[in-house]
């Protein structure tokens, strides 16, 4: 097995201002213009091209999912593991699939339940695109605790909640009826989709938070859970936007390209539970460090390699067309920076990320600045076809039945074998011990 590269643990510079907590009734109507220089925590660390990198081979992968009319406009995008706290060979790989909803898989990748993406609530609103899921586990619904699923549905800017039944393998729907739009006010702004989009979930003494990006913009919501009728709701709590313009150190500024009105998006995020820390990957731009209750002073502790490049926005091809290189990029993420997940293991500990414009996934320390350790990909075995663009990862570090030393499970952007052109996505089931790490 193959030695990743270390690299050279460079202290991460936070913004020289803090944040300030916003409340949900007084939100800024656009973040400030220009933020200064961050340095990022991983500056100038070596790394080897996609095609030199260590391989993790996968065991097992989900069905294909299709989206088409024929496939119910199913598109993966995020896993979770759910961990069954009866017998842990019986838990549960829950997976979102944009419109085609929710789809829960046995350990083997066998598919057990189907749940569908909420209908459109008028003929000409946008249906339910369920986005990202995470889980919650002991929520006191009532007189009982639950685990939960917690999904971000960015097709009607809401959160939706599922029962899990360690008994049947089964979620039940268990959402308040009367949830509120988690950042719009009306179906009409629901409707230009700028919608709760990528999603982490925090437990901390004793209350179960969400935390959520909105799609095209930069801005981050804290929401409470809450238990109400037998049912779960949620209140948003405090917002916070993040940069969307950079200063660089050749003394000009830098804005991430894009449509016009829309800003470098958030969407992969996780929460170090052990230490109330949210990290939060922003695209174009790279992975922030900040408190889990959005306080505090957020560190940008690695860049994507495009950062600093003035790419120019094609109206014609809807596209961005890449712009001259001017060295400021870092060197461990291609753009988009994607999923985060943690592995909590022996040894401190790991952040992951997904690298989707290489198809890699880089790999840092858990503890102090997040000092990069080195990148890996997945790769083809077993006749399992390997995994390229990938979005959503989750990593759990106890044995799960047949993954005696703990499971990755990691979205497939271009799944094959190929069906013509249909666009083809899944999911992959990566037993830890083949993950290339220093043990």
């Amino acid at each position: 097995m193959r030695t990743l590269l270390a690299a050279l643990a460079v202290t991460a510079t936070a913004l020289p201002a803090v944040f300030p907590a916003v409340s949900a009734s007084a939100l800024p109507a656009t973040p400030p213009a220009v933020f200064p220089a961050v340095s990022a925590a991983n500056a100038g660390a070596p790394a080897l091209s996609a095609d030199e990198l260590p391989s993790a081979a996968p065991a097992a992968e989900t069905p294909a999912l299709f989206d088409d009319g024929a496939g119910g406009n199913a598109n993966g995008d995020d896993p979770a593991i759910w961990v069954n706290p009866r017998k842990s060979g019986r838990s549960l790989i829950i997976a979102t699939a944009k419109e085609g909803g929710l789809y829960v898989h046995d350990l083997g990748g066998k598919r057990l339940q189907h749940i569908a993406a909420p209908a459109a609530p008028g003929k000409d609103d946008e249906p339910g695109r369920f986005n990202n899921v995470d889980l919650v586990y002991g929520f006191r619904l009532g007189d009982r605790r639950v685990d939960l699923a917690v999904v971000s549905d960015r097709g009607r800017d809401q959160l939706r909640f599922y029962a899990i039944d360690p008994a049947g393998l089964t979620l039940t729907d268990v959402t308040d009826p009367a949830v509120p739009y988690v950042f719009n006010r009306t179906q009409r702004q629901v409707n230009e989709e700028e919608t709760a989009y990528g999603l982490a979930t925090w437990q901390d003494g004793g209350r179960a938070y969400a935390l959520v990006s909105r799609r095209h913009q930069t801005r981050l919501g804290l929401a409470r859970l809450t238990a109400r009728n037998g049912r779960v709701a949620y209140r948003l709590t405090r917002t916070l936007d993040l940069p969307a313009r950079f200063e660089l150190p050749d003394g000009g500024t830098w804005r991430p390209c894009g449509e016009p009105g829309e800003r470098p998006q958030i969407e992969g995020m996780v929460v170090d539970g052990g230490r109330d820390v949210l990290y939060a990957a922003q695209e174009d731009v790279g992975i922030w460090r900040l408190p889990a209750d959005l306080t505090g002073r957020p560190v940008l502790m690695d860049k994507v390699k495009e950062y600093g490049r003035q790419d120019t926005y094609d109206p014609k091809t809807d596209e961005c067309v890449p712009g001259e290189e001017r060295g400021h990029g870092g060197e461990h993420l291609a753009a988009d920076a994607e999923g985060l997940t943690i592995w909590y293991g022996k040894g401190g500990g790991y952040l992951l990320a997904s690298s989707q414009g290489d198809s890699t996934f880089a790999v840092y320390t858990r503890e102090g600045s997040n000092r990069f350790l080195g990148s890996f990909r997945v790769g083809p075995g077993k006749g399992i076809d390997g995994t390229e663009h990938s979005d959503g990862a989750m990593v759990v570090d106890r044995p799960l039945g047949r993954y005696a030393h703990g499971l990755l499970v990691v979205h497939d952007g271009r799944n094959t074998p190929a069906d013509g052109d249909r666009e083809n996505t899944n999911f992959k089931l990566v037993p830890w011990e083949n993950v290339p790490l220093p043990r």
